[in-house]
């Protein structure tokens, strides 16, 4: 079908370019743009439930009635009596027994009909949360007692006790906050102040409205400009609707439902009722909810939403009724495309506002193919569409989006020029394409699975989509395609969820099924990519109910062996009031140090004052025949391996193996891990350890070379974040840093590497002792000194606000930025790079300081000198050298320690750190680096939103424009549009010369400065289309500045918690190419092969002002000009010559066939190139001269046009047609002290008006008026 519809419009793109490896924000508009380098990519977050009506049904059995007995049982074998020896360590905490017990019974909480029988049984939950007290009093208490007694374990016994623990805080959470907080939710959420207010149903709806908005709250960290939810039930039959309805009328509502009713784009608080019968004998109908902050805080859209549906008593009524089916689904946006406003908030829906002929017929008849609408036409009622396979009916198809339609404008102009939709221009959208695409196969005869099938087919870019329609009310759509996004399906027993990312589940379900839209079906047949999930109510749920097939028909199998289990709860992703989760976790990091050094190592002090060492790492880290080869001087090597942070961490850790084993036979290296692997693997590396430090233990490089390694007889010693990740199965040792279960939800890692750190200096304090190469008393003041690490931590983060104020004040100053440090401090240097470039997106050079005076500081940079904890034969040099950085002229912030002044008068900014010996500073460097980034992403992205506020702005003043079908000549005379402009371009303008723009490209920067001109009107168009080249060829000045903001905002955006890249195929395209405007004077232009850029802009103003004065053509003399000089104009031997004639003109003489010289009128329109609208010189009859422009040129042409005037225009008419001739006319005859009116040209025609000078007219006027004052009155 789609080829169809190509072949009906293929004229309308005969102009595209098709390009290959160019990037799309550069590629000229129209243009199809293969394999291109993506830029960073901000996402939205969809999320979803569709509840399971035909499976079987657990009895909502009291589920939470053993958790009080199964905590006593805890409670019986506390860490006291563990301690005591009264327990062993596998019957801590009762055994794993009453744990698992308490799991399960939380599990069934949180299925819907457990939660609904505890939330109806308040005795029940109040039980619950005193229980909930119970156990975080017993909770603290153990965690105090193991932090003191920790020592007295071994490494496997504190497995035992942390893993316990762990799960018995994961039980308390899940109780408390997914449980006991979300029965507050739901009475909030439905206005209710108790239980018993509530039916079953009105439970059931708004429990899994409250479940959905907590899964958006999460997800805004994706994206949070707008955020949209919608509520679709069947109700069991007509005489429910009737009687609810009957019951609004009593309330008086009835209003209010019919005003929401109305059929439009879905808008915040849109009701869709379709009250046709559906087959299985139910109505269905949809509520909808929306809201949109151009600058969107955190929690604040939900917040919105919640607020909305509590004071909903229309939703209230229907909430409370038996249904047929229900489904829910919800979306956070970051606008990639359209303003940022409710029509453009998802969910959106497929009406269209079809207005052929400029009549409104009934709606849906304008998308029914010709023969259907004839045959159905009288029979369909206003409203009713026809889709062959399911009838007539008010059906409706609503999509949420993440990702982008790339080719959105080509299926857009599409439908609008070849099957005649109106979209409303508000509606800017790619989403908009989705459903509409569906509907056009939904009219096919398509049914709804194979449309959504087609439809997505047609659609370029990454994208992942959900849809819902009551053409079949008990089904969701799930389509997902390409790299950039992602669909996870959880499993409940009662319900489907879905969610863009794996967080947004977990609080239902711990099961899931994730979609794979990257891997083709067939390796030779891409199109195979993309998988669809069709998510059915009336089947028995699980897997069974998921219907999945590629994008090109084929069904996929799903087996229980692709269900995997999250790894993560509520408790591990929960944000609390940070704005970022890279804030919320920088925050934790002196917590992860401790837990990491918990339990390590005993330190006892002897008689004699001495102290000695017992480290507490047992085979499960060091095993046996590794300490016993290492002690043997077996293991001549030691290679630490990473990548990324990993590898830095591991460079730090290598200083401090090759720092303690100095005299040992141990040569000690860091190298990346794809390094190793592919240049280091020798056949025999049984002499060899390899330490691989990772924070999640997936990293495939890593995982490679120790693989790689293992082969060859290597030790394995991991240092790992996440219990039973990959890397712990190829591992002799593992050492898990803090509790071995420390998430980090934010992509720019942090806390693992300082924890990582420690973690390698314990094992090189182990390994010292082994080889004896250092001291007990030595290696008791080292460990010393990393206890004190988590205190001096929390110092620097006590100066957060000093650190913010130095980012905010020089970060958006200077558009190279370097970092360095010399020593242990490199790796300092090394990992601030790091972060710096993943959270502001910037190239950054990492160099040891004593090199950077000898590389080029003519680009004046942003310097960040690691500082702290040099030895002071390095401090006196690092000094001099930042006095150099300051003499080529660039910004420097020294990280020192306290007491440090001697950078005070050279640095521009200064943060201390606390003095501690080596490794320490190390740490402190880096957090106070990571602190530094953390705030600079965030004041650059406060730039960023400063342009997304006025793109919006200007997207809403061009909807407005669309309404009244302007021309982009009357938008660049808009008021409105001029006063959008003059707030921004003023805050623009300061803020360039300030120089707080450097992030941004030079490129985008010029753009927006030109753009900004041309859509005001201060610049010549004849220019634009020189300066911009192929780009202006098809788009105006609005099109262009509305790209280059995008570019700007693409390039000043900073996310901060998401790092996102992305290459695919993306079609460019602009929304409104300008086309010459109608009428006799255009038309004749446009028959003469002649175009707007042919024209001054303000003389196609004129010469659509005057079109109502022209009632035709009678002729036509077209002239060349010649011999200009270079800038275009005229001198004494400029000539002009006839080149073509039309009309009455063709037989009149001319006087360029006696003399060909330039002069008079002619010449002076050539040296103006105004237009001149009067009578001829010779005859008196009426004409319009159009000067004519060639490039650069200037005017290479005029032509003199014989008119016909309109003679029946009314004075309002005449006043408009005039223009600023009207305006002066009327000025000149007041100054003769005589009052206007607008009478006064009826006398007149239009030849006068037009060609007799102003003066002459308004002596004629007051000549007129003296003698109508002096003449008698009529008897």
């Amino acid at each position: 079908m789609i080829n169809m519809l190509f072949r009906r419009i293929r004229p309308a793109f005969a102009s595209w370019r098709l390009l290959l490896g160019r990037d799309p924000r550069r590629a000229p508009p129209f243009s199809i743009v293969l394999f291109p380098l993506r830029p960073s990519v901000l996402f939205c977050g969809i999320g979803g439930i569709l509840a399971v009506k035909s499976g079987p049904r657990s009895p909502a059995t009291d589920a939470g009635a053993n958790l009080a007995r199964c905590f006593a049982e805890i409670r019986k074998a506390p860490l006291s009596r563990l301690i005591a020896g009264k327990i062993k360590p596998d019957g801590y905490l009762g055994g794993a027994g009453p744990l698992a017990e308490m799991e399960r019974d939380l599990t069934l909480l949180r299925q819907e009909p457990h939660f609904e029988a505890l939330f109806f049984r308040p005795a029940r939950a109040a039980a619950i949360h005193s229980l909930v007290s119970g156990m975080a009093a017993f909770l603290a208490g153990e965690e105090a007692l193991l932090e003191a007694e920790a020592g007295r374990f071994a490494t496997a016994e504190m497995e035992i006790i942390t893993g316990r623990l762990i799960l018995l805080n994961d039980i308390l959470w899940g109780l408390e906050k997914d449980i006991l907080a979300n029965i507050g939710k739901v009475l909030h959420l439905a206005g209710a102040s108790e239980p018993g207010q509530l039916t079953p149903e009105s439970f059931a709806q708004y429990g899994r409205v409250n479940l959905l908005l907590n899964c958006i709250d999460r997800l805004e960290v994706r994206g949070r400009d707008s955020a949209g939810l919608q509520v679709s039930l069947t109700l069991r039959n007509r005489e429910t609707l009737e009687r609810v309805v009957e019951d609004l009328k009593e309330q008086g509502l009835h209003e209010d439902f019919r005003r929401r009713s109305v059929e439009r784009d879905l808008l915040n608080g849109s009701i869709h009722v379709a009250d046709h019968v559906h087959p299985d004998g139910g109505v269905w109908l949809s509520f909808v909810y929306k809201t949109a902050s151009i600058i969107g805080k955190l929690g604040e859209n939900v917040r919105k939403l919640r607020e909305t549906v509590r004071e909903d008593r229309i939703f209230r009524a229907f909430a409370r009724q038996a249904t047929n089916s229900e489904s829910t689904f919800a979306h956070t946006r970051w606008a990639s495309v359209g303003s940022i406003t409710e029509e453009n908030c998802h969910p959106i829906d497929s009406f269209t506002r079809c207005a052929p002929g400029g009549q409104i017929p009934p709606a849906g008849l304008c998308a029914i193919p010709a023969p259907v609408a004839e045959k159905f036409a009288d029979a369909l009622e206003p409203g009713m569409k026809f889709y062959p396979a399911y009838g007539p009916g008010r059906w409706t198809v609503s999509v949420v989006l993440n990702g982008d339609i790339d080719n959105h404008r080509m299926l857009r102009t599409l439908l609008e020029s070849a099957f005649g939709y109106e979209i409303a221009p508000e509606i800017t959208s790619d989403t908009k394409i989705i459903p509409l695409q569906v509907e056009r196969y939904l009219l096919a005869g398509m049914a709804l699975e194979e449309a959504f099938r087609l439809a997505v087919n047609d659609f370029e870019g990454s994208h992942a989509i959900a849809l819902v329609s009551n053409v079949e009310p008990g089904k969701i759509f799930l389509a997902l395609k390409g790299s950039g996004q992602a669909l996870f399906v959880g499993l409940r027993e009662d319900q489907y969820l879905f969610a863009s990312e794996l967080y947004g589940l977990v609080e239902g379900t711990s099961r899931f099924i994730r979609m794979d839209g990257e891997k083709p079906r067939d390796p030779d047949n891409p199109g195979s990519s993309g998988q669809i999930f069709v998510l059915d109510q009336r089947s028995a749920g699980g897997l069974s109910g998921i219907r999945a097939l590629t994008y090109d028909g084929h069904p996929v199998g799903l087996t229980e062996s692709m269900v995997q289990r999250a790894e993560i709860t509520t408790r591990d992703i929960d944000r609390g009031a940070f704005p970022h989760f890279f804030l919320k976790e920088i925050t934790e990091s002196a917590q992860s140090v401790r837990k990491t050094l918990r339990g390590k190592y005993r330190i006892a002090v002897k008689k004699d004052g001495a102290r000695k060492v017992r480290f507490n790492l047992g085979a499960d880290i060091l095993p046996a025949d590794f300490v016993k080869r290492l002690r043997a001087k077996k293991i001549r090597r030691v290679y630490v391996i990473g990548q990324g942070t990993a590898a830095i961490a591991g460079q730090a850790v290598a200083d401090g193996l090759a720092l303690y084993l100095a005299g040992a036979p141990v040569a000690v290296q860091c190298r990346k891990a794809s390094e190793m692997s592919g240049f280091l693997l020798r056949e025999d590396l049984s002499d060899t350890l390899v330490i691989a430090v990772t924070q999640s233990g997936t990293t495939t490089d890593t995982n490679r070379a120790v693989a790689m390694a293992a082969e060859r007889g290597a030790t394995i010693l991991s240092i790992v974040n996440r219990r039973q990740s990959d890397i712990t199965a190829k591992s002799h040792g593992v050492f898990y840093t803090s509790d071995g279960r420390d998430i980090e939800m934010s992509v720019a890692s942090t806390k693992a590497f300082y924890s990582q750190i420690v973690a390698g200096y314990v094992l090189a304090l182990a390994f010292a002792q082994i080889l004896r190469t250092r001291p007990d008393e030595f290696i008791a003041a080292e460990l010393a000194t990393l206890e004190t690490a988590p205190g001096l931590m929390r110092q620097v983060l006590e100066r957060k606000d000093e650190i913010r104020q130095s980012a905010e004040g020089l970060a958006r100053f200077k558009k190279y930025w370097a970092v360095v440090g010399s020593g242990p401090n490199k790796a300092s240097a090394d990992e601030i790079r790091i972060k710096l470039s993943e959270l502001c997106y910037k190239t950054i050079s990492s160099d040891v300081i004593e090199d950077k005076k000898h590389i080029d500081l003519s680009s004046e940079p942003l310097i960040l000198v690691c500082a702290a904890g040099n030895p002071e034969t390095v401090a006196g040099d690092v000094v001099k050298d930042t006095a150099i950085f300051k003499a080529h002229k660039a910004s420097v912030v020294v990280f020192a320690e306290e007491g440090e002044t001697r950078f005070d008068r050279i640095a521009d900014s200064v943060i201390r750190v606390p003095r501690a010996p080596m490794p320490l500073p190390v740490i402190l460097n880096t957090l106070a680096g990571h602190l530094w980034g953390y705030y600079a992403a965030s004041a650059i992205d406060d730039d960023a939103a400063f342009f997304r506020g006025f793109r919006n702005a200007l997207n809403l003043a061009v909807v407005e424009q669309d309404r009244k079908n302007f021309t982009l000549y009357q938008r660049i005379l808009d008021r409105n549009l001029h006063r959008v402009l003059k707030d921004f371009t003023g805050q623009f303008t300061e803020r360039k010369n300030r120089g707080a723009l450097t992030q941004m490209s030079a490129r985008t920067m010029t753009d927006i400065s030109l753009l900004t001109k041309y859509v005001a009107g201060r610049l010549p168009l004849e220019d634009f289309w020189a300066d911009f080249g192929e780009e202006g060829e098809h788009a105006s000045p609005v099109d262009l500045l509305n790209i280059a903001l995008g570019h700007a905002i693409d390039e000043m955006s900073r996310p901060i918690d998401a790092i996102r890249h992305q290459a695919k195929t993306v079609t460019v395209g602009t929304s409104r190419k300008e086309e010459m405007p109608h009428g006799a004077l255009f038309d004749l232009l446009a028959t003469l092969r002649f175009t707007s850029k042919n024209l001054k802009a303000e003389n196609i103003l004129a010469l659509d002002r005057i079109r109502k004065a022209v009632a035709g053509v009678r002729g036509y003399t077209l002239y060349e000009i010649a011999d200009l000089d270079p800038e275009g104009h005229p001198t004494d031997g400029t000539t002009l010559s006839i080149v073509g004639r039309g009309g009455v003109s063709a037989g009149m003489p001319s006087r360029t066939e006696t003399s060909r010289a330039l002069m008079g009128t002619k010449r002076t329109l050539v040296r103006t190139g105004n237009l001149y609208v009067g009578t001829g010189r010779a005859d008196g009859s009426p004409i319009v001269i159009i000067p004519l422009l060639r490039g650069d040129a200037g005017v290479s042409g005029l032509l003199l046009v014989h008119v016909e005037f309109n003679r029946t225009l009314s004075p309002a008419d005449k006043m408009e047609v005039l223009g600023d001739r009207y305006r002066d006319l009327r000025n000149l005859v007041n100054e003769y002290n005589i009052a206007w009116s607008d009478r006064d040209l009826e006398p007149f025609p239009l030849e006068a008006l037009f060609g007799e000078p102003i003066e002459t007219l308004a002596d004629q006027i007051r000549m007129k008026r003296n003698a109508q004052r002096t003449s008698p009155a009529c008897e």
